[in-house]
């Protein structure tokens, strides 16, 4: 089918006639049952459905399927094909691009792509007579965008697959071609999902008693088997998406399908999950599509030398707070990018799921900014509903749970919206749980502000069970939120310095 190119790449004229008028919405009778107080908002709930079911037939008659359509890492970016490599790239405000780096000696104008109508770019490097790539692997690469004034600036690939800090004294991570000629073999199949998750959230670069970044092999083998003996079953791997700013904590992505470098390669990270899964350990990847890193060198922003490539223009596009920039939802290739970005750590990395990060932000025109979120259902279904990041996280738990049924998709959201974790069917966001937040900042509220003997155990009791019915919420004692955000961990809040100077061996106990 002939897309046009408003439907190719910006879908506002589909977002003004959102709703489908042949499509037959489900009867949300369960979800209305079990929280009759969203009773009032069928129709918003309706709405929702709808909107998502015409994006979705959008998706499938232009793309094929919503499962091509998520496999955009094999058409974008640099990929082998039978004529060579093929580069690809969405950079619709670029007045030229081109593909730079070891293999042409840096020339910045010698290897340019053309353009087609939807803004995509594309070059074909032919095979070496030998039969050789002519980008080797391991080769650094850039691109080379000309503005509209003929400038040309550096950038990254959106979809390079590696990248690096070069160690030149600037920090600006460059891309590297990765393609190795003996791809890692898996020993280890996916241990089976289960309804007992039994989380340990963990970071590999501080995986270590030394005051350095500990490696991808390390972690595997030095970590995961004590992991497993504490009796946990699943794993959640923070900072694993590139991040040029290592304190961030891997919250300012910079490149989202490359594996953070600083552990070691994409290999050694699946030799990790391998190891994992040997153990019988699933393995979520804490995944940032909320927001991004404004880098603009070796980031999203600005790639095609606008503000409004993958992002919203104006301030749409910017969080203040988190100093980063926000995706626009509505963009046909920034689904695509994103979409793509989940199917790529399931396809080539193995992971077993995500915890999505920053969810309340996605959702709410404010950002969660100042709100207090008391349980007020206006809240949930009025005008500061971002619908169109609602409805984005639908489509991907639409795609995750259709393509791996065993797949488990985890929302940090505080404001409490209903059906967040609800089947879509039902009138609900498709998530399988959201994280209880409220309680590990119960512990370190009671550990800081209270004696032992002013512990109220309503107060307890009623934050632990304070969830909505019908939906799945995980419970956790701690996070990095708590024990490194501005704060103590629990085991600091008990022992204090006291776990310094009085729990040595040779020291007696003192009664």
């Amino acid at each position: 089918m002939k897309r046009t190119k408003k439907q190719r790449h910006n879908l506002q004229n589909f977002w003004a006639q959102r709703m489908v008028d042949d499509q037959v919405v489900p009867h949300f009778s369960r979800f209305l049952h079990d929280d009759p107080y969203v009773k009032p908002y069928q129709t918003e709930i309706e709405r929702r459905y709808r909107v998502f079911c015409g994006l979705k037939k959008q998706i499938e008659d232009n793309e094929g399927s919503l499962e091509k359509f998520s496999r955009g890492y094999e058409r974008l970016g640099i990929n082998r094909t039978p004529e060579g490599l093929k580069y690809r790239e969405w950079a619709p405000g670029a007045h030229g691009v081109f593909l730079t780096g070891d293999f042409n000696g840096w020339n910045r104008t010698s290897h340019g792509c053309t353009r087609n109508e939807y803004g995509v770019w594309e070059l074909t490097l032919p095979y070496k007579e030998d039969g050789s790539s002519p980008i080797p692997h391991g080769s650094k690469v850039k691109v080379a965008i000309q503005l509209e004034n003929g400038d040309l600036v550096d950038r990254v690939s959106p979809w390079i697959r590696y990248a690096v800090d070069p160690n030149d004294g600037t920090h600006l991570y460059v891309g590297i071609h990765w393609d190795p000629p003996q791809p890692y073999q898996w020993q280890n199949s996916k241990p089976k999902k289960t309804s007992g998750l039994r989380i340990y959230e963990c970071h590999v670069g501080i995986a270590s008693p030394e005051l350095r970044v500990a490696s991808y092999k390390e972690f595997a083998y030095n970590v995961i088997p004590r992991i497993k003996k504490l009796g946990y079953n699943c794993i959640q791997l923070m900072a694993v998406m590139e991040h040029a700013y290592y304190a961030c904590f891997g919250y300012q992505v910079t490149n989202f399908f490359a594996a953070s470098s600083r552990y070691g390669t994409p290999e050694e990270l699946k030799e990790l999950i391998d190891v994992a899964h040997g153990n019988g350990i699933l393995v979520l990847l804490d995944v940032v599509h909320s927001h991004a890193a404004k880098n603009v060198l070796d980031g999203l922003n600005q790639f095609d030398g606008t503000h409004s490539c993958h992002f919203h223009d104006g301030g749409r596009g910017f969080h203040d707070l988190w100093d980063s920039r926000l995706f626009d939802y509505t963009k046909w290739e920034v689904l695509r990018f994103l979409l793509s970005n989940l199917r790529w750590y399931m396809e080539n990395y193995k992971f077993d799921g995500f915890r999505f990060d920053g969810v309340t932000s996605m959702i709410y025109h404010d950002h969660g900014l100042g709100h207090g979120f008391g349980g007020d259902y206006p809240d949930y279904y009025g005008l500061g509903v971002d619908t169109d990041s609602l409805i984005y996280l639908m489509l991907a738990n639409d795609m995750l749970h259709s393509l791996y049924p065993g797949v488990i998709t985890i929302a940090e959201e505080v404001s409490g919206m209903p059906g967040l974790c609800r089947p879509i069917a039902e009138g609900g966001t498709g998530f399988d749980y959201r994280l209880g937040m409220a309680i590990p900042d119960l512990w370190i509220k009671i550990l800081k502000e209270k004696k032992d003997e002013d512990w109220r155990m309503w107060d307890i009791v009623w934050t632990l069970i304070n969830r909505r019915h019908g939906e799945k919420t995980i419970a956790y004692a701690e996070s990095h939120d708590q024990a490194l955000v501005g704060d103590k961990t629990i085991a600091f809040w008990l022992m204090d310095k006291e776990m310094y100077w009085f729990m040595s061996e040779t020291t007696p106990l003192r009664h």
